[in-house]
């Protein structure tokens, strides 16, 4: 059974909601988890959280989450995947799937920005990136409202997420665990072969 580990930052709550909905997403296909990172494990500008740091390791999937701030991922974030450098010397997170989600205050903010921002820290890492694949306009179910295909981006109204957000996110979590499962099965025939 795959696993899948949403990692994300949430200043005022909102990340936090969408990472909720894509851990129940993903849960309904494998197991899955939240790591919440806190800005208490910043010390002297660097996050140090080894534990937290290893659950990655463990994970077959891994969904990203910040904020979008002034453009790219938050403070927070950033400290965290600064962090993952010891990681990305050995690759030691090559060949996971990654995706990602960010919110912000407007309807663009350059969200989009921050999912490349995402989408090359998984690069980086050698790891496998799964886009949200959710025609907008078109969806029955109203997902994908802003038409995203890098990953899901959302917006906070007076700290409200509206439930088209909720609901892509949801999707994304179940997607991503879904492909993982696929991609575990594949390579278990291979190593059979």
């Amino acid at each position: 059974m795959t696993h899948t580990l949403i990692v994300f930052h949430s200043g005022t709550g909102s990340t936090a909601q969408l990472a909720e909905a894509a851990r129940q997403g993903a849960a309904e296909i494998g197991t899955a988890s939240l790591l919440r990172i806190n800005g208490a494990d910043i010390v002297d500008g660097r996050w140090r959280n080894e534990s937290l740091l290893a659950e990655l390791d463990e994970a077959d999937a891994v969904l990203f989450g910040t904020p979008t701030y002034m453009g790219g991922p938050s403070a927070q974030f950033k400290a965290f995947a600064d962090a993952t450098g010891g990681r990305w010397e050995r690759q030691a997170l090559a060949g996971k799937l990654a995706g990602g989600f960010t919110i912000g205050s407007s309807l663009n903010g350059d969200q989009l920005q921050t999912l490349h921002y995402l989408s090359i820290l998984a690069s980086q890492h050698g790891m496998l990136w799964c886009n949200l694949a959710v025609t907008p306009g078109r969806d029955p179910l109203g997902r994908n409202p802003l038409g995203t295909q890098l990953g899901v981006t959302a917006q906070n109204v007076e700290g409200r997420v509206a439930d088209a957000y909720i609901e892509t996110a949801r999707y994304l979590g179940r997607r991503i665990a879904r492909m993982a499962s696929r991609y575990e099965a594949a390579v278990n025939v291979e190593e059979t072969v």
